[in-house]
């Protein structure tokens, strides 16, 4: 992709994209305006080409992975015992390189890391590039008192009498530059500590360089700290190359390699065995088999028995723990990702205090806390842990446990026979922190940083665990709501309500799941039947008011989206019943629901209020002071005065919500249903009016806000119909695919909405004299229903009005104007379709145009594009030049640069413009 210029801000808006951070927190990490970062994540949007916000986050994270490390060479040095490389090196260039300048500054570097990391195979590579010559000696098989020994027979010398053998070696080491490798300490600690403290003092030519799972504590020691391979390049690599050494015809989508290589960490010995039994069972049988990863990954035949199983690794490693390393290794196992102090105490309360707090005992029972003693022994045996590479650093006084590392410590953890306990520990944990962070308002990265641990013990908690477990699921809805992770918060609050230990609180979790349902891509068709299952576990509660605006808002709902096309009004009308004689009429939310509903089911025709019932609503909602409550009013009386054909009025109504979208908690749900509706209305009432630029600055809007983007109908669909009348034919036609596709991969749920989906690029393609496109995407209009608010029959009509005006295509003309100009047409189109009407019975020569000229004039002063086609007929009807520049003007003051070009066709002086201007829109020639 061509590089794209960005301003400083903008990069950092979508830096922050990248990292899947919500517009707030964006908002308060950069200190500016939600709606100011709404705005540059539209400009990234148009600049880079792409639909929506999950794309922009895709770039975004591929420019911040760019960036790779090459490949290091191999040095010419003999190291003898240097194992004989018979597998291919692949990556840890950096940590070659961070070896070679550690030891330019120290006499001693140590590679530290956990068993399988690959510290065996990277000394070697490393000390064959050191061009330094030296010996090569493996620990394995040594014991205590025997390190000496092990350098002797490396370096070819033996004892003499009456000298003791380190005196020995150092003799043959001397002064000359040798290096002493010394691979896998970790079980000789002290002994090679001390060997390496004598060899140094007295050999100053002589460098060590050592591997270890816990550092040797030598003065003057260097760590280089070995990690997993990294994934998206090395480990990847290294599998496929592993695999097709044990299968030339080895073959897998990288996904699949790449999901393998994840779940492994990056870790080199696992990978390698996980490769070798891909012959047998192909990427996906790996894949199934990795649940018990410690059973898949065995089978090894290498002479170091270490290396034949990630059992054999981690046991060896285990064996060398004292009992307290080992207790509190074994609990450690509960934590699914990273933990801090905080956390690692918590699974270790309730134990004795001291240093039995990780005793190998495991008794659950004890001191009712961790006293400062006991805190200071789980300090300091997590710090032996580290030490050991048991457990790894993960960030600023965060610790965790490679996966297989910790699927091992499992093992321990349930032959303990304490696994119920610390489980239960670490759901208390994770209820408490959960609490915390939503108390606190916590931002998506502090989520992020605990919520694997959060979600691993909701879903290890049993049935009974009571309150504990029902909290951590509400509390787990409302973080991953805030996150942005809408259908696991709809999940969460559901198992809330199952876990709910009274009706009362059950009612609240179906609730809010019902609130999620309004940012789900299907979810509307799931809200009614939810709001009426809480409404029942109100009653159950006896609470006749949390009853009565359950019932009262499933009512108004449903009858403000009539493209569910769920309910019967008969059927709204008695659950309004039901709600007035459940609720206490004096209070003022209950008022303000009952107000609202009965506004909305005054009238069964779709999207329709009565006029002084909406005022009324408005004027409860107000009483109430709630923003919910009050935007659910305005719209009624949006919806009053789309039905009288009030289109500005509408329109002004709908954009004054917007202001509310500023007050209303983007974090709770309960706002869900009232941010998605504001968005939508204010875009369709400033369409319906005309007012094309700010149809297309609220869809844009819309487009960048990390709510709305999986709401295919409500961020894609909303912008399609503006751009196409805007001209804006290659953007409006890159939406419709992509809206269009979604509709279809969610399985065509029946959606009104959905229609001005087709509308549009059929529209685009008919302008462009693409017929056979035209016409493709027309027939996907044939299923739009009648007789509701939006009449998308009269929406279809006015694009084949348009059409056949622009492309002289007379022949059914009469019919498709009486269409558009019967008693069926409803007031939100009649602007578009009443004024194309009359331009096409002009231009085909009918002989009642100029009747249909003076019967558009009522709906063309109600609409801005209307106006300016009206204008445009009675110029051609006339043959008048200044209506036929007051209609090339107004087209300008609404941005429909199409019809704009095409109205300068007609003014001989500006023709040429005209042509100039349609020859980029539609990108062909115009005569």
């Amino acid at each position: 992709m061509s590089p794209v210029e960005v301003s400083e801000r903008e990069a950092e808006v979508l830096d922050a994209v990248g990292r899947h951070l919500t517009n707030t927190q964006i908002a308060s990490r950069l200190h500016i305006s939600v709606r100011t970062v709404e705005s540059h994540v539209s400009s990234l949007l148009r600049k880079y080409g792409v639909t929506n916000r999950r794309e922009l986050a895709i770039l975004a994270s591929e420019q911040q992975q760019r960036g790779e490390h090459g490949e290091p060479g191999e040095g010419a040095a003999t190291v003898a015992g240097l194992p004989a490389a018979r597998t291919s090196f692949i990556g840890r260039g950096d940590e070659l390189a961070e070896i070679a300048a550690a030891a330019g500054r120290s006499r001693l570097v140590t590679l530290l890391g956990p068993g399988g990391v690959g510290k065996s195979r990277l000394v070697a590579v490393a000390a064959a590039a050191s061009r330094q010559g030296g010996v090569f000696v493996d620990l394995v098989p040594v014991r205590d008192g025997f390190v000496e020994h092990a350098v002797a027979a490396a370096l070819g010398v033996t004892e003499r009498p009456q000298t003791e053998l380190h005196t020995v070696i150092i003799e043959r080491l001397g002064r000359s530059r040798t290096l002493v490798v010394l691979d896998n300490c970790e079980h000789l600690l002290d002994a090679v500590a001390g060997f390496a403290d004598r060899i140094l003092a007295a050999c100053p030519g002589t460098r060590i360089l050592a591997t270890s799972r816990e550092r040797l504590g030598v003065p003057g020691e260097r760590i280089v700290r070995v990690g997993p391979l990294p994934l998206s390049s090395h480990a990847e690599a290294l599998f496929t190359d592993r695999a097709l050494a044990a299968d030339p015809g080895f073959a897998a989508e990288p996904g699949a390699v790449a999901e393998i290589c994840a779940r492994l960490d990056g870790m080199p010995l696992a990978i390698e065995l996980a490769a070798a039994r891909s012959a047998a069972l192909g990427a996906s049988g790996v894949l199934a088999a990795l649940d018990d990863r410690l059973r898949l990954l065995a089978g090894g035949r290498g002479a170091d028995e270490r290396h034949r199983s990630l059992r054999a690794v981690l046991s060896w490693s285990h064996d060398l723990l004292d009992e307290e390393e080992r207790g509190l290794f074994r609990r450690l196992a509960v934590f699914a990702g990273g933990f801090d102090l905080d956390a690692v105490l918590a699974v270790t309360r309730g134990t004795v205090a001291g240093a039995t707090a990780v005793r190998a005992t495991g008794s659950a029972a004890g001191a009712a806390g961790v006293t400062d003693a006991a805190a200071g022994v789980v300090v300091d045996v997590l710090g032996r842990l580290v030490d050991k590479s048991l457990v790894v650093k993960a960030g600023a006084g965060r610790w965790r446990l490679l996966e297989t590392v910790r699927a091992f410590a499992g093992e321990q953890l349930a032959l303990g026979g304490e696994e119920a306990a610390v489980r239960d520990l670490h759901l208390a944990w994770a209820a408490k922190v959960a609490a915390d962070l939503v108390a606190r308002g916590g931002e998506g990265r502090e989520f992020d940083v605990v919520a694997d641990d959060l979600r691993a013990a909701l879903a290890a908690a049993p049935a009974e665990a009571g309150d504990v477990a029902h909290g951590l699921a509400r509390s787990l809805g409302r973080l991953a709501y805030a996150r942005r992770f809408a259908r696991e918060a709809y999940g969460h609050f559901l198992e809330a309500s199952e876990r709910a230990g009274s009706p009362g609180e059950a009612s609240k979790d179906i609730k809010s799941a019902a609130d999620c349902t309004h940012v789900l891509p299907t979810g509307g068709h799931r809200h009614f039947e939810l709001l009426c299952s809480a409404a029942e576990q109100a009653r159950d509660a006896a609470d006749g008011d949390a009853e009565a605006v359950l019932l009262a808002t499933a009512v108004v709902t449903t009858a403000r989206n009539p493209g569910w096309g769920l309910i019967p009004h008969e059927e709204l009308r008695r659950l309004l019943e039901r709600a007035a004689d459940a609720g206490d009429p004096g209070d003022p939310v209950v008022a303000a629901w009952l107000a609202a509903a009965r506004a909305w089911t005054a009238s069964a025709e779709p999207y329709s209020t009565d006029p002084d019932r909406a005022e009324e609503a408005v004027a409860a909602a107000r009483a109430a002071g709630d923003p919910v409550l009050l935007s659910a009013g305005l719209d009624a009386t949006v919806a009053a005065a789309l039905h009288e054909g009030r289109l500005r009025d509408a329109h002004r109504i709908a954009m004054s919500r917007l202001d509310l979208l500023d007050v209303l908690p983007r974090d709770d749900p309960a706002s869900a249903v009232e941010i998605v509706d504001i968005v939508h209305v204010a875009v369709n009432c400033a369409t319906a009016a005309g007012d094309l630029p700010a149809a297309l600055a609220v869809a844009r809007r819309a487009l960048a806000d990390d709510l709305l983007e999986d709401q295919y109908h409500l961020s894609s669909n909303i912008i399609i119909l503006p751009l196409a009348l805007s001209g804006e034919f290659g953007e409006a036609l890159r939406y419709a695919d992509e809206a269009w596709d979604s509709w279809v991969r969610t399985g065509r749920l029946e959606s009104g909405f959905m229609l001005p989906v087709a509308v549009g690029p059929a529209l685009v393609h008919g302008l462009r004299g693409d017929r056979g496109r035209y016409v493709e995407w027309r027939s996907r209009t044939s299923g739009a229903p009648t007789g509701q608010v939006f009449d998308l029959p009269t929406l279809v009509g006015f694009a084949d009005a348009l059409v056949a005006v622009h492309t002289g295509r007379f022949d059914s003309a009469a019919d498709l104007v009486a269409g558009l100009f019967s008693d069926a047409t409803l007031p939100m189109y009649a602007g578009f379709s009443h004024a194309a009407g009359a331009e096409l019975a002009v231009v085909a020569g009918l002989p009642d145009a100029a009747a249909r000229v003076d019967a558009a004039e009522a709906a063309a002063a109600e609409n801005a594009w209307g106006a300016a086609c009206l204008a445009r007929a009675r110029g051609r009807l006339h043959d008048d030049p200044g209506e036929l520049a007051a209609s090339v003007e107004s087209w300008e003051r609404i941005g429909a640069r199409f019809e704009r070009a095409s109205t300068l066709l007609l003014l001989p002086d500006r023709a040429e413009e005209g042509r100039a201007e349609l020859a980029t829109l539609t990108g062909k020639e115009c005569e």
